[in-house]
């Protein structure tokens, strides 16, 4: 089952939560039919959004918008505090590696463009932040966001690895941030450490990849588990929330789909689950 541990510091002055996202991003994998390239830069977004939401209390979602300009389009990612994550990507098709090394290419597909964050309370006037792609990795732009837009030093890892066969093999990542209090020099220890660190596809395909993780961001410097949460790839999509969809339709437009297409389909973008509203349906919100 998919985990994020929640850590600190014994002295408090670091925080890193990993994470285990192996079956979220299996699952949106087998929903979205991606190929090498979507499915990585879809994976890591939603570690990515995971990790944010991960910040928050109470009831708040976050919208994390990769919105690039090159060939992979817009990818979308909602999550909640309870560890749900849903997204899908513009072009699940792509399909490129160095052919030298198998190694998938994610930045350039991605290109230049905005890392956005939209973070709804609840309280009806949803926030919105956003910095520029830097990379188009996605996890140095993230690094990038948390830096530049929430004034927290940031260091982030994430990845997707695919077998063979160009399935989810296994996928997770760290945030580790600076807490206040933290000095020059403790902050430098960890800036080599990280520095030092294995490649995160190293450590994501260890026996215990949790554990690698945590090794490698601590060293021999004493942690405390904070929390053990789980994650999952979830939809809270229903046929009647497309319905209340179609309601907000003109009735010229609902009369049109009776008339012409007796009825109407909807596809979950999300989680791509199929909805058919018939003839009666469509009728019964245009006498509504």
């Amino acid at each position: 089952m998919d985990k994020i541990i929640k850590t600190i510091s014994e002295n408090g002055h670091f925080r890193a939560f990993v994470l285990d996202s192996t079956q979220t991003v299996q699952m949106a994998q087998r929903k979205h039919e991606t190929m090498a390239s979507s499915t990585v830069a879809l994976g890591r977004t939603l570690i990515a959004n995971q990790m944010l939401a991960a910040n928050e209390k109470g009831d708040t979602k976050i919208t994390l918008k990769i919105l690039g300009n090159s060939s992979l389009g817009a990818i979308i990612s909602v999550a909640d505090t309870h560890g749900h994550v849903k997204g899908y990507i513009q072009n699940p098709d792509i399909d490129l590696k160095k052919t030298a090394t198998g190694e998938v290419i994610v930045g350039p597909l991605v290109g230049q463009g905005q890392f956005l964050v939209i973070t709804d309370y609840g309280m009806g006037h949803p926030y919105h932040s956003m910095t520029p792609l830097i990379s188009g990795e996605i996890g140095e732009d993230f690094a990038y966001f948390l830096t530049e837009s929430q004034q927290t030093p940031s260091a982030v890892g994430l990845n997707v690895l695919l077998d063979e066969e160009d399935k989810v093999q296994v996928a997770g990542g760290f945030l580790l941030q600076v807490l206040p209090g933290a000095t020059e020099a403790e902050i430098a220890q960890f800036e080599q450490r990280i520095q030092s660190m294995p490649p995160i596809s190293q450590l994501l395909a260890s026996n215990n990849p949790i554990e690698a993780l945590l090794e490698a961001i601590y060293g021999d410097q004493a942690f405390k588990r904070l929390s053990e949460n789980p994650l999952n790839f979830t939809c809270d999509c229903s046929k009647e929330r497309f319905l209340n969809a179609l309601a907000s339709l003109p009735k010229n437009e609902l009369t049109k789909m009776k008339e012409e297409d007796k009825g109407a389909a909807i596809t979950c973008q999300f989680c791509q689950t199929h909805y058919q509203f018939d003839e009666n349906a469509l009728e019964e919100l245009i006498n509504g």
